[in-house]
Formats: structure tokens, sequence, C-alpha cells
């Protein structure tokens, strides 16, 4: 591998020399990925909805904000017991578990995608 090196010509002398050059801006690409990795970014899909959004868990305190938002933003009541639709989540092992399952700091750090179910298929989680 060949490095692009830029040398100057001194008058005094017939020797190359290198160029200070000033540390490397940061591109676009490393702006986002820094943006990134200050949030837990996740997928949220919806049984029959035709997209996927993609939501920050950092930006909510708890379950209760969490659950507000996913309303608000699918248009729909979320329930356990007897609902149509079941909040549910896939952790970092695979499995999908119910959301609220376990403390709010331990599915932050272990969800990887999140998805509305109907309330039929969450039976027996």
């Amino acid at each position: 591998m060949t490095k692009n090196c830029t040398f100057e010509l001194t008058s005094n002398s017939s020797t190359p020399k290198k160029n200070d050059h000033p540390a490397p801006k940061k591109n676009c690409l490393a702006k986002k990925n820094e943006a990134e990795n200050s949030g837990v970014y996740v997928k949220v899909g919806m049984d029959g909805a035709p997209y996927l959004r993609k939501i920050d868990l950092n930006v909510y305190k708890g379950y209760k904000e969490l659950m507000k938002a996913l309303e608000d933003m699918f248009k729909f009541s979320v329930g356990y017991k007897g609902s149509e639709y079941v909040p549910t989540y896939e952790d970092k092992d695979g499995d999908w578990k119910l959301v609220g399952d376990v403390p709010w700091d331990m599915f932050i750090s272990s969800c990887k995608k999140l998805r509305i179910m109907k309330g039929l298929e969450a039976r027996g989680m």
C-alpha cells in the first residue's frame, strides 16, 4: 500500500520536506455514526403496517412514555390481556419477549427490534 505524501522544495535545500497537515476533517458518515452511537436506535414494526419506523430508546424515560409514543405513531391502543395488539421485542439472543418483562435499563441494553404483534400471536410468550 502506498502512502500519498506531498513535499515542498525550499530555496535553501533541494531535499523534499513533508508538509505539516492539520488533523483530517471528519466526513458526513463519521458524524452520522457518532450521532447514532449516542442513541439506542431500534426498528419498530407493526403487524399489518406496510412500513417500519426507527426510534431512539434513550428519548423515553420508561415503558409508559414508550407505549404512548408507539400508540401515537401507529394509531392503536396498547394492551396486554385481551388486546388486539401487544408490544414485543427481540433481545440480543434473538428471543422474542413481551415489552415490560424486564427492568427498563435492561430492556434498553438488550432490545434489538420492536414488533407490535396481533394479540392472538403473542399468546404463550
